[in-house]
């Protein structure tokens, strides 16, 4: 794990943060999430917008889900684990611990497609 520095915070970037506390269904504790917000927000905001990034491989496979193997030495995850892009919230920057790491253009362009599904931005026929 990388100490947290104040080099700036991008998009596709990993790190673990501190999601608790949580009601119901949401993803919480510590855990590595990934930002998704943009690079003007994240430059001049004090929140960031991320998915969480959880190793529980038994959860359902949904279309909002994009694998991220272990084998990606560059995310600095060092489980196979899945980016749950139904579950993205917005937090203060001061949640943010350690970068672990980035995401590479490939899985990024996958978790964007993700995003367009979890929020509907995709016209069905006939809408």
């Amino acid at each position: 794990m990388t100490k947290k520095t104040h080099e700036p915070i991008k998009r596709g970037d990993i790190y673990f943060a501190d999601l608790s506390p949580v009601k119901g269904s949401e993803q919480g504790g510590q855990r590595p999430v990934i930002i998704i917000q943009n690079d003007v927000g994240n430059n001049f905001s004090p929140t960031v917008i991320v998915a969480p990034i959880t190793a529980q491989l038994t959860k359902s496979k949904l279309p909002t889900h994009v694998a991220m193997p272990s084998t990606i030495n560059v995310t600095g995850v060092a489980r196979d684990s899945v980016i749950l892009a139904e579950q993205i919230r917005t937090i203060d920057k001061r949640r943010l611990q350690d970068k672990l790491g980035i995401l590479p253009k490939s899985l990024m362009d996958k978790v964007d497609q993700a995003l367009i599904i979890s929020l509907g931005l995709v016209r069905e026929e006939g809408r």
